[in-house]
């Protein structure tokens, strides 16, 4: 006989089996993919470290990408990925590496200098790769990753090119996109997403370029299929655009962020950005299907399940900044799929992964759409969740000024916010100008949350950082243009004042071009903004003369010879595009280079999706100077993501300052700090070899400057 007891047990045993059997990726033990499995979880199952013993962990080995040379690097953002006691990752310079995940020792390296695959990779120098794809079959192991516009496919085990994929083992992306691939600017920094045999892929593109989402054929590279995301007449969304031909000639609507997947579904998730021009809509006005949506598409087919879109007519630069977390939750008592899809605005959407229906309460909230700019049309609502609350501030008043800087400079930022502030989350863009919080930067970031399996506790890092948007009207008036300098200018207004501001001065992430003329010449300049460089996509739609007359304004050439190029630059001069521009990304700081909001300026949050709950939250990095002061943690602007473990324990680089912490998954208390060679603006990877668990993470330096390095760095019990 079996009592009533032993009947409850055996069930619940019997139901634990059920789900541990059910639980993808071996139950979370590998990080054979970018997040640690497709469903983007950033979860280990691995609980050899853990809260009782992680004072002993050490350096286990560290890999220098670059062989240490003396370069400055910019920051990698790579979170490598672990396949059979092998690490594959990228070196600041884009080289493909595998190395001996128990020692760091090299095993091969791929340079796609070298490669003659396809000659124009380096069209594109955007050194930014977030991750690489492994497909394997039988003997047959690939590892795909991009570079600029070019797909590689690479031998897992020699580091060879796959020379029967594509042309000589790479295809270019600019291909396959219904538009002129000569105009066209493509350079995915996410890893794709392997399903079957076929891979997905999107990505950082132009303005000119649509960020169509595609299909390639994983031996081949032949494409298979395009889901547009700027919707062609026959598809649904189409009438979401008040421009009927915004499929010829719009661009952007990309899913720069990457990927997740359902693979017992076949369900692919793709978040979307904005269309572009980022801060103007007037020239595209509608909801816009289908920017800043959360798409589910059929991975065999191409074909749309649902959709989800998180701000309609976005003209606040509110990417969806990261994949979202496949989750299971707890609802209203019965486990249901979700995805859990954090936002650049704060919000946290927790959606049906089946049907896109929200699990909590969201509302579409009337907001402000009073705008002077010609030719605007904005939404008069947007979707807000009422559960869980915003991850951070969406509103700014005299109240959050920041009160740690001495008596001058809070009366320097309390005069700036009075010209532009207060304001809130979606104040409409203008000439006049505005405060925009969250920034452009998040709210939540490209790093992505974590997600524990176990507790159902969900961990985002966000930034609160307050920007300036302030629009300027665009004018040709320079008519006839006497000199490529004129001509120059207005170019300049046109493509690059957005970015780099109205005087050259630059701001926020963007450099200062005041002085270019020191480091470049009239025929580097124009190969360099031909090729792009770092977030600067390469431009192919100006033409040569075109360039070369923004080469004139720039490096501040007005000589007499240039003239004879006029004539032909007034013919050639494209049309103005929008009516409205940025005066340039301008972070709201104080004198002294501080957030002049209040703090924090960086957070760590535990949410529970069971309840919606904020179950914890803390400042998330600190500056030295208000440390020396004996001012608590103020919390720093952080880029890259978390990884939680089953041992009780939250890993996470990220921050501005350097530090890797080891935080306590159910308390947020900051176990242990240790300095990395330099910020570590990546997720870490948790994975297991000969019988060690490791703990590694990339550490390029960050986009704010100072310590820069090309070393992976891994850890383990000491």
């Amino acid at each position: 006989m079996i009592n009533n007891t032993s009947k409850w047990l055996l069930f619940f045993g019997l139901s634990l089996l059920f789900l541990a059997c059910d639980a993808p990726e071996s139950a979370y033990h590998s990080w054979s993919k970018t997040g640690g499995g497709s469903e983007n979880l950033k979860y280990s199952s691995l609980n050899q470290i853990d809260t009782t013993n992680y004072a002993k962990l050490g350096v286990a080995w560290v890999y220098y990408s670059e062989k240490n040379d003396s370069t400055k690097f910019g920051p990698m953002e790579c979170n490598p990925i672990v396949v059979d006691g092998v690490m594959y990752g990228v070196s600041p310079k884009l080289k493909l590496f595998a190395v001996n995940a128990a020692t760091g020792k090299e095993l091969w390296t791929f340079n796609p200098a070298d490669s003659v695959a396809n000659k124009t990779w380096h069209r594109s120098s955007v050194n930014m790769n977030r991750g690489v794809a492994y497909w394997a079959n039988g003997n047959d192991k690939r590892v795909i990753y991009t570079v600029g516009p070019i797909v590689f496919c690479v031998n897992a085990v020699t580091g060879n090119l796959v020379k029967s994929f594509g042309q000589e083992g790479g295809i270019n992306l600019v291909n396959g996109l219904g538009r002129n691939p000569d105009k066209l600017f493509v350079a995915p920094t996410s890893p794709v997403m392997v399903y079957k045999n076929l891979f997905f892929v999107s990505g950082l593109v132009g303005d000119e370029t649509p960020g169509h989402i595609r299909a390639f054929d994983i031996k081949s590279g032949q494409q298979k299929w395009i889901f547009h995301t700027i919707p062609y007449p026959q598809d649904k969304g189409y009438e979401t655009w008040d421009d009927t031909t915004a499929y010829k000639h719009m661009g952007s609507t990309n899913s720069w962020a990457g990927f997740s997947l359902d693979e017992k579904r076949g369900i692919l998730f793709a978040p979307t950005g904005n269309p572009s021009n980022d801060f103007y809509g007037g020239d595209r006005t509608g909801m816009g299907l289908y920017g800043n949506s959360l798409l589910a598409i059929d991975a065999e087919t191409g074909k749309l399940k649902w959709h989800f879109q998180t701000v309609h007519h976005d003209v606040w630069d509110m990417d969806l900044p990261a994949p979202p977390a496949l989750v299971t939750v707890t609802h209203n008592g019965k486990p249901i799929d979700a995805v859990a899809q954090t936002t650049k605005t704060g919000f946290l959407f927790l959606l049906n992964r089946e049907t896109g229906e929200p699990l909590f309460p969201v509302k579409e909230v009337p907001v402000n759409t009073a705008t002077s700019l010609e030719n605007e049309k904005l939404w008069p609502t947007q979707p807000m969740p009422e559960i869980p609350k915003p991850l951070v501030r969406q509103s700014f008043d005299s109240n959050d000024l920041n009160n740690l800087i001495d008596v001058k400079s809070y009366a320097a930022i309390k005069n700036t916010f009075l010209k532009y502030g207060p304001s809130k989350i979606f104040t409409p863009p203008s000439t006049k100008g505005t405060i925009v919080l969250p920034g452009y930067d998040g709210g939540a970031e490209w790093g992505g949350p974590a997600f524990d399996p176990e507790t159902q506790l969900l961990y985002v890092n966000t930034n609160e950082m307050s920007w300036i948007l302030e629009m300027v009207e665009n004018k040709n008036k320079i008519k006839p243009l006497l000199t490529n300098y004129d001509a120059g200018k207005v170019i300049y207004t046109q493509n690059c004042m957005n970015c780099h501001g109205t005087e050259m001065e630059g701001g926020g992430n963007y450099p200062s071009l005041i002085g270019a003329a020191k480091i470049y010449n009239t025929q580097t300049f124009v190969q360099l903004v031909k090729n792009g460089r770092r977030m600067m996509p390469g431009n192919n739609v100006l033409t040569d003369i075109e360039k070369i007359a923004l080469a004139s304004y720039v490096l501040d050439i007005k000589t007499v010879q240039q003239q004879k190029f006029a004539g032909l630059l007034s013919a050639s001069l494209p049309q103005q595009k929008t009516t409205y521009g940025l005066t340039g990304y301008n972070k709201f700081l104080t004198p002294e280079g501080y957030p002049a909001i209040s703090p924090p300026w960086g957070s760590l949050t535990a949410i529970d999706l069971k309840t919606g709950a904020h179950v914890w939250k803390i400042p998330f990095g600190e500056f030295e100077a208000f440390k020396a002061k004996g001012i608590q943690a103020t919390g720093r602007e952080n880029y890259g993501g978390p990884a939680v473990t089953k041992g009780g324990l939250l890993f996470i680089g990220a921050s501005a300052d350097g530090k890797f912490r080891i935080i306590h998954k159910r308390t947020g208390k900051i176990l242990r700090e240790i300095d990395l060679p330099a910020p570590g603006v990546a997720t870490p990877s948790i994975y297991e070899a000969n019988g060690k668990q490791y703990v590694v993470i990339a550490c390029g330096g960050s986009k704010w400057g100072g310590k820069s390095s090309d070393a992976y760095v891994a850890f383990t019990l000491q």
